[in-house]
């Protein structure tokens, strides 16, 4: 190979998504969505020692939680597209920077008010690291068994780091103190460093083009105005008139957004022409209800029915969660995988949806002398099961075929519709089972009633499902995904190949 004068090899090279380590590649990624995806949840058991800690007002509370997931879901669009304009490792290390320095102004905040600008700020930085992790992966891994693999461990981590979150909460508030769920991230967010700087993957400088700005504007503020309203309506109430225009608004803005990215922008946020690819539109659609059962409201009701109902304390209650973490980790790492060899992804994503919907309605059932057995590890068997069978079909089924330049844009898009569906799915369902209950029975019945409707959904899922476009993950170079033939056709590698078989096949056959 060539070098130029200056020792450098030539760019067609440097610029060579495959040219990284894929294990360099894959460990970043992981990583660092199991940090991002675990701040969702790692706050939760540690509320009530940061409350007295600080001073917070039992109204205020909520928003250490909440201004992460409203940044966090407002701005993934952007941080998405901004990995395709910029360059995926560009806009990585600086995601780090915002996610990792305010994770440490957080922890050793004193008053209320720098702790939530720092859990926002960590937010916009979990929105710019979230996409970026998963372009790495779909730009450093070709399709086939190698993605399929690296999605898997990407996608089993996303789903442990949440179900861990109360573990480790709990772990570190009750052993050290509520400070170190937010100070852990800083070396880990220097050691993801290190590993960024050995790191080449996509474009350095991005592609041409220019960020789509009206675009993100609306669409940020709507999606961070839709989260802000659905999250308050529970304890204002939907008929509050701040709700009601938070709502109005965000439905102004969200359409503002759709007429920009249709009819008026050069270079969209979220291309149009990416919504008639059936893998991309169906497939979010399934990714929107999935995160609206699993995610957030899986782990908020099982947390208060551990805490409220079974009287554990923060420890036990992060122990809970360890059979999740570890049948979604086995499950996701070595068992889809092989599955996704033999199997077509759409019946592994119906299969799981179904199975999960199994677990929920035996969650269901739950009372206030269940016990941890009946009432939390059989249905979590299920549960996990059924999640770790669904979601890495149903990622690599969306990004399969996508082209490097949109990479982005549908990372942002998916992790998009996973965010906004928890946030909208927990807002139903603290509504649906609102009441005034403070017995043990009743908050068992309420949750139960919560836990019945996630089952009825991931039925709702299975039925969805069926339009996922079929693919199969088999060996070898007869596999194609499901984005070719609907947007580029058949390549020339592809025709030329064909065309070899057509005639060795005819020299066979001939006397």
């Amino acid at each position: 190979m060539t070098r130029s004068r200056t020792g450098e090899l030539p760019e067609s090279v440097r610029t060579d998504p495959r040219s990284s380590t894929p294990g360099v590649a894959l460990a970043l990624a992981c990583i660092v969505q199991f940090m991002v995806v675990l701040d969702v949840s790692v706050v939760n058991v540690a509320l009530p020692s940061i409350q007295s800690s600080l001073g917070f007002e039992s109204a205020d509370l909520p928003w250490v939680a909440g201004a992460y997931t409203l940044t966090f879901a407002g701005f993934l669009l952007l941080g998405g597209r901004l990995a395709d304009i910029q360059g995926a490792r560009r806009v990585f290390l600086a995601g780090l920077v915002l996610f990792s320095v305010p994770s440490l102004v957080g922890g050793l905040a004193t008053t209320p008010g720098p702790l939530i600008a720092a859990r926002a700020a960590q937010g916009l930085g979990a929105a710019v690291l979230a996409p970026a992790t998963l372009t790495i992966l779909t730009t450093t891994f070709p399709e086939g068994p190698r993605r399929t693999r690296a999605l898997a461990a990407w996608t089993a981590v996303s789903l442990a780091g949440g179900a861990s979150g109360n573990l480790i909460g709990g772990v570190l508030t009750e052993s050290l103190s509520w400070r170190w769920i937010l100070l852990i991230n800083a070396p880990i967010g220097v050691a993801a460093a290190v590993l960024a700087a050995r790191l080449s993957t996509g474009r350095r400088k991005g592609r041409a083009g220019r960020l789509d700005l009206p675009g993100a504007a609306t669409a940020t503020s709507g999606l961070a105005l839709l989260a802000y309203g659905i999250m308050q309506a529970g304890p204002r109430g939907w008929d509050d008139p701040v709700i009601l225009a938070a709502l109005a608004a965000a439905a102004v803005l969200l359409a503002g957004f759709v007429l920009i990215e249709t009819r008026l922008a050069r270079d969209p946020l979220i291309p149009p022409r990416l919504f008639r690819v059936r893998a991309i539109a169906a497939g979010n659609a399934v990714m929107l209800l999935a995160g609206a059962c699993f995610q957030v409201p899986m782990w908020y009701f099982l947390t208060l029915y551990m805490q409220d109902v079974l009287h554990y304390t923060a420890l036990q209650t992060g122990l809970g969660f360890l059979p999740h973490t570890l049948l979604t980790m086995t499950i996701g790492l070595r068992v889809t995988p092989w599955l996704m060899k033999h199997a077509d992804d759409r019946t592994l994503v119906i299969t799981g949806a179904l199975t999960a919907a199994a677990g929920f309605l035996w969650q269901s059932a739950i009372t206030a002398d269940s016990g941890y057995l009946s009432g939390v590890l059989g249905p979590a068997i299920l549960i996990s099961v059924g999640g770790g069978l669904l979601n890495t079909p149903l990622t690599a089924t969306v990004t399969s075929g996508v082209a490097e330049r949109d990479a982005g844009a549908v990372s942002g898009l998916m992790n998009t519709a996973k965010q906004v569906g928890g946030a909208v799915g927990l807002a139903a369902l603290t509504a649906a089972v609102a009441g005034h209950v403070t017995t043990p029975a009743a908050l068992a019945d309420a949750y139960g009633d919560a836990f019945l409707i996630m089952a009825a959904m991931l039925i709702v899922i299975g039925a969805v499902s069926t339009a996922l476009p079929a693919r199969r993950d088999a060996e070898g170079p007869t596999r194609t995904g499901p984005h070719r033939g609907e947007e580029r056709g058949l390549s020339g590698r592809t025709v030329s190949g064909l065309c070899r078989e057509s005639r060795r096949r005819f020299r066979r056959s001939r006397p």
